[in-house]
């Protein structure tokens, strides 16, 4: 079986986000033909053209990052029914300059968790959009809501209901198979 390197963005900076707690329990629910590695935003400062023509150590930096792995899984809150501006800021640095766009056909899935009853959904329909015009293939089904509830995860990722640890453990595995799907298609230089 070939194992696939996938990179994690987490679209809170929150030390104690539960979007970075949910990522904690999909990396253990995984299949093991998926490696894990975050890809930090925290520290990229705010993208503009300017820097296109000598890009900051933060930004080749991220780029690097997401070019050593092959998929990317976007683990997001919503923020007024949109992503957070520090997602958005590192898929700015991403995908310029123009012409070195990293999301070119690079496969993702996007997931999140909140407190409110529709999860995550009006924030991954914004991710899809900008995913889309980054022309990154999407893992667009199963799509993953998940209301959060105290205990629902523990810190080291245990998944405490098991329905949801079931839903996230499927999640996952077809995930890894669209990952195969899409590289058997579109082969990524390295």
């Amino acid at each position: 079986m070939t194992t696939h390197k996938v990179g994690y963005l987490v679209g809170s900076l929150s030390a104690k986000s539960i979007n970075r707690t949910l990522a904690t329990a999909l990396t253990r629910l995984a299949p093991s033909t998926l490696e894990f590695q975050e890809i930090p935003i925290r520290d990229l400062p705010l993208y503009n053209h300017d820097f296109d023509a000598d890009y900051p150590p933060e930004g080749r930096a991220l780029k690097d990052a997401i070019a050593s792995v092959d998929a990317i899984l976007f683990v997001t809150p919503e923020y007024n029914r949109s992503i957070p501006g520090a997602l958005k800021n590192a898929i700015d640095w991403a995908s310029r300059p123009w012409g070195t766009n990293s999301f070119t056909h690079k496969p993702s899935a996007v997931i999140g968790t909140s407190p409110g009853k529709i999860g995550t959904a009006v924030a991954q329909q914004s991710l899809r959009s900008v995913l889309s015009f980054c022309n990154s293939p999407q893992m667009n089904a199963p799509e993953a809501y998940i209301q959060f509830t105290p205990g629902l995860f523990g810190d080291d990722g245990e998944v405490t209901d098991s329905t949801t640890e079931k839903f996230l453990s499927d999640f996952m595995t077809d995930f890894a198979d669209f990952i195969g799907r899409v590289l058997a298609a579109l082969p990524q230089e390295r």
